[in-house]
């Protein structure tokens, strides 16, 4: 099981890897997923209420929580719960597993031998955190890895991995920090590899300006449907950033290497394409298909 949703009066609904399918037995009132919702958030350490509606935390085990209250969500609460793998993920697995089929393995362990950046694309649920945690944990084991994320997910089998996780305001609305601060400090912490868990605002600033300052071996994850889409993607997160398209070109293509595009089929995850990144005649960025 990969996935558990609780759709308010929409009923609960699981994926057991082959999609979603609705579990009928699985009734309660709204006061009680409600309460349901609160219970889980706590226990990450947040807090869910009228005043902050929509909230985010990880459990133990690296398991993922997302809820939404009424009336952001008309039809009553939702719970999202993305449940990861008991064991760790490995380049070996991924194998067996078929996710190398269309792009060669010896593509990707290459990439690593040799401190590429990267950027892992895909859309949600295709394994970018995955794919991501095994690629590090093949990494040489001298390296010191620091990885950033919103909600940390990253589950990495690697002796020097450490972790940084955003926190939200508490009651009073302070104590807030963010994705943008935690690159800042992570890089005080001299890292051989910056990790960003995903990048999905105005941290993209951060990290393109410090993969271009010698931090080699880096890696983020970009929530995009196909590798055509990357660049309108990474635009749109520079506009975020108050970077001019051409700005947030010029620097994605000096910072990042090689991009991994990742796919979700019926017939499970695969890496599905690679590309590079280039400049089109108006400086804007491309991404030509390796």
């Amino acid at each position: 099981m990969t996935d558990v949703f609780v759709n308010g009066s929409g009923g609960v609904w699981v994926d057991l890897g082959s999609g979603l399918v609705r579990v009928p037995e699985l009734v309660a009132a709204e006061s009680d997923w409600r309460q349901l919702a609160v219970r889980l958030l706590s226990l990450g350490g947040r807090h869910i209420d009228e005043s902050t509606p929509c909230v985010d935390t990880r459990l133990e085990d690296g398991i993922r929580v997302h809820a939404v209250l009424p009336p952001v969500s008309p039809s009553g609460t939702l719970i999202s719960i993305r449940l990861p793998r008991l064991e760790m993920v490995t380049i070996d697995f991924l194998q067996s597993d078929g996710f190398f089929d269309i792009v060669p393995r010896s593509v990707v362990t290459q990439l690593v031998a040799r401190r590429e950046n990267l950027l892992i694309t895909g859309a949600g649920g295709s394994g970018k955190t995955t794919f991501l945690s095994a690629l590090l944990a093949s990494a040489s084991r001298d390296e010191r890895i620091i990885a950033i994320e919103d909600v940390a997910e990253l589950r990495v089998d690697h002796p020097h991995f450490l972790a940084l996780e955003a926190r939200q305001a508490n009651l009073e609305g302070a104590g807030a920090i963010g994705l943008e601060r935690l690159v800042r400090e992570a890089l005080r912490m001299r890292p051989d590899r910056l990790v960003l868990g995903e990048c999905r605002g105005a941290e993209l600033r951060e990290l393109l300006a410090a993969l271009n300052t010698g931090h080699d071996g880096g890696a983020g994850t970009l929530h995009v449907n196909s590798l055509d889409d990357v660049p309108a993607r990474i635009e749109a997160l520079g506009a975020i950033a108050g970077m001019s398209p051409s700005a947030v070109a010029r620097q994605a293509v000096s910072a990042i290497g090689t991009v991994l595009h990742l796919e979700r089929t019926h017939g499970g995850r695969r890496l599905a394409a690679v590309g590079t990144f280039g400049l089109d005649h108006r400086d804007r960025l491309v991404v030509r298909r390796a």
